[in-house]
Formats: C-alpha cells, structure tokens, sequence
C-alpha cells in the first residue's frame, strides 16, 4: 500500500527551482569541507513528530490527516513502519530515530509490551535490508504513562525504577539488534515540581548509578553504540536535572560518566534554559561533548517547547559552524525533533517541512564553511585576545604569573586601552555572507 501516492522523490533542483518538492539548496552530493552533505549533515527523522503526532494540543484535538489512522493496535504500528520507509525513501534520508512506544503499542504487562516491541522491530529489519536509511538512534518513553507521575530513574517509589531499568534494558538490546550507532537518554520526567517533598540528593544519586548500570549492560550485550544525553531545563517539571550542558556535565563528572556520555543538544531546549543554540553546541564542543543535535526551533513569543522545523538561516550557520569545527558529528547526526504547525495538517506538508528544514542547514553548512575559510570569526577572535599570546598574558595562560607579578605588571600601567568588540560590523558581515549565498556566489 502507498501512503504519499502523490510524492514523488524529492531531488535537488537548485535555488532557482519553483517546484516546493524539490531541495533548493541541499545537494546530497555537494562536497563542502571534504565530505558531502549528505555526509556532514546526517539528517534524521523523528519518528514521534513524523509518524505518531496528531498535531492535538491542550485546546484542540488532533488536526493530522494520516491514511494509516484508519488502523488500530498493532495493525496501525505495521502501517506506520510501511508509511515510514516510503517516506524515507522519497525523501532519500539516511537515518531515522524512536521511543520504543513510537514503534510499538505498550501491553497490559511489560512483558505484553516486549512481545509487541519484538514483533514491530522485525518488520524493521527487514524493511531496512533493502533500504538505505538506518537508525541514527533510539530510545524509551519513561515519561507518558502514569507509572512515570514521579519520575522514572529518579522516582521515589523503588517499583517505578526497576521497571525504568527493564525497559532501557529491552531498549539497549532492540538498539543492538537494529544497528543504532546512538543511543539517547531524555529524562522527561527526572526533576521536582517542588524541593519541599523531594530528596534531591538521593534522585541525583540514583539517576547516576541509572546510566551506570546501563553502561555496564551495553558493555555486557557488546552493545558500542555512543551514549547520549539530551538536555532540557523545565517542562514537564518546574527543574529537570539535565537543565543544559553545563549542568548535565558537572553531573556526568560528579558520577564518573563523562568518558561515557555525549550530549545530543536540541535548539528548541536550549532557548528553553535561557540560552542560543549555538552556546549550547559550542559549551559541548571545546569540552570534547558534542554528539548528535535534534534540529528544530522554538518560537520567540511562547515559552514551551513548540518544535518547529528550522528555517532560520542565522542560526542554522551558527550551528553548523560549531559542528564544522567540531570535526563533524562523528556517529551523531541532525535529528528532526520537529513537528508541523496544527494548521499543516495534510501527508504533503510532512514532505514540506523537512525539505524546509534541510535545505536550511545546507545554507547553514555552506555559509559556515565559507566563513571558515575566509578565516572571517577567527580572525577576529584571535585579534581580540592577542594580549595572551605574548609578555604578561601568555605568562598568566602558561601559569608562570602569580599576584605579586600581576600587581607589579599593574603598577606600571598608565592607562588600559581597549580596542572596540564591533559586534555590529560582524553580524553585518555574516549577513553579506547569508546573501551572497542566496546568489549562489
């Protein structure tokens, strides 16, 4: 059975190209930096936003229009892995992810909702045999279901942490078997909606001898996939654990995990805790952390994670210059936590959206890369701290200064001259470097 009967598949037609189901600006064959897009970039589909939203929200039921709604139960979980591949496949996408209860209804018992995760990732992969898309990464829902009203790993009820580990357990062992090359940790629900009622000490405690515990088990079951840990500051909850990468890596510290973990960092989170996208991906990268991105945008006006695709060209540059100069993402890619708006509602507008979304991050690549090589951020940078490089300051970065010689460095001093920061001079730089990319220069 077809499910986008009236797409065809989607191909690169340039910029000049007035056909919205064509890529204008990503070439998956394009060389930039060395590598091809389809190579840099890793585009992924969320298998959530894509194939399970109904685009209902909390003053309105679903408006999404999708043939295989029409099933029910496992019949409907078969229809979506058929909708998925076709999609992968006009899309010419190399990877996908999911929670395990994307793929799968949950049972009446865990062991119910195993049997039905092993029929469905089967089907999985066996379509995959034939398809060129694999499984950028997965993960469990430990954060839907009642069970979950407190927290799962960091839940005060024993009970709820057990059947947590058994369910990342069955999760570590279906990423094994469908060749995930990431596996991700999201703790929808690991935080407090108060600390009047909570032992703060214990949950972060028992959260970290969570991925302990899941270390030690990938390594049992031969299972390499790179660990993954996705930040977001609030919602659900009023505190989540994970508040950004700061945070998530002081914690990975304190628990002896941060030669085991990455961060997969998503946009819409990182405005959410009060910070650019690009902080959070450059505050991972120079402490060796960046792993894989969920690439999407929040709305400037709303402060709830609205999952838009991305279309804003300054952040995409921005973003792919932190991944260019962190060498790439390795085994991650640029997943899209993305959904359409309540008003795009048709199975076309699922194909609109992510040519939307890629070509935007093959601007980005293409702009970043170019600014790379014109040495335009770098410049600047090493010109605005070019007093560390020699006398007083290269000996404070090479710790041969100490205070007595900094007063006496001080003491000599008739006045500080400060050369200006020409912020205005830069954005406006990249700007011509945006444009100048529209004109295919």
């Amino acid at each position: 059975m077809a499910y986008f009967e009236n797409i065809d598949k989607i191909k690169y037609e340039g910029s000049n190209s007035t056909n919205p189901y064509s890529f204008k600006f990503y070439n998956p064959e394009e060389v930039v930096g060395g590598k091809t897009m389809e190579e840099y970039l890793r585009f992924g589909v969320a298998y959530w936003h894509t194939f399970t939203e109904d685009l209902s929200d909390p003053f309105g039921v679903g408006t999404a229009q999708r043939s295989w709604d029409k099933f029910d139960g496992m019949d409907l979980a078969k229809a979506r892995v058929e909708a998925a591949f076709e999609f992968f496949e006009k899309l010419n996408v190399p990877y996908f992810c999911f929670h395990d209860v994307d793929i799968a209804p949950e049972g009446s018992s865990l062991r119910e909702s195993n049997q039905n995760l092993d029929s469905i990732v089967a089907m999985i992969k066996d379509y995959m045999k034939d398809s060129k898309t694999k499984l950028l990464w997965n993960t469990v829902n430990n954060f839907t279901h009642p069970r979950f009203v407190h927290g799962a790993a960091s839940a005060n009820n024993a009970d709820v942490f057990a059947f947590a580990a058994a369910k990342v357990k069955k999760g570590l062992e279906v990423g094994k078997e469908l060749g995930a090359e990431n596996y991700v940790f999201w703790g929808g629900r690991e935080g407090y909606e108060t600390l009047l009622n909570t032992d703060m000490k214990l949950e972060l405690d028992n959260l970290g001898r969570f991925f302990n515990m899941a270390v030690n088990y990938a390594e049992e079951i031969g299972f390499d996939a790179q660990f993954l840990i996705e930040p977001k500051p609030k919602e659900p909850t009023s505190h989540q654990y994970d508040f950004d990468v700061a945070s998530g890596y002081a914690f990975l510290q304190k628990y002896d995990l941060a030669d085991k973990f990455k961060f997969n960092i998503e946009a819409n989170h990182a405005t959410l805790a009060g910070h650019t996208f690009e902080h959070e991906l450059h505050y991972a990268r120079v402490n060796g952390l960046l792993g894989s991105v969920d690439a999407n945008q929040g709305h400037p006006l709303l402060g709830w994670d609205t999952d838009e695709f991305p279309t804003d060209l300054y952040a995409t540059t921005l973003a792919m210059y932190e991944i260019i100069k962190n060498g790439g993402l390795g085994r991650g890619g640029l997943n899209f936590d993305a959904k359409v708006r309540r008003g795009s509602f048709t199975p076309e507008d699922l194909f609109l959206a992510h040519i939307a979304g890629m070509d935007a991050f093959a601007v980005g690549l293409r702009v970043a890369q170019k600014l790379l090589d014109d040495n335009v951020l770098e410049g600047i940078v090493k010109d605005r701290y070019s007093s560390f490089y020699e006398g007083i300051g290269k000996e404070i970065v090479d710790g041969t200064s100490d205070f007595q010689k900094l007063e006496q460095h001080a003491l000599q001093l008739d006045e500080i001259k400060h050369e200006s920061g020409r912020l205005e001079l830069i954005k406006a730089n990249i700007n011509q470097y945006l444009l100048k990319a529209y004109a295919g220069e």
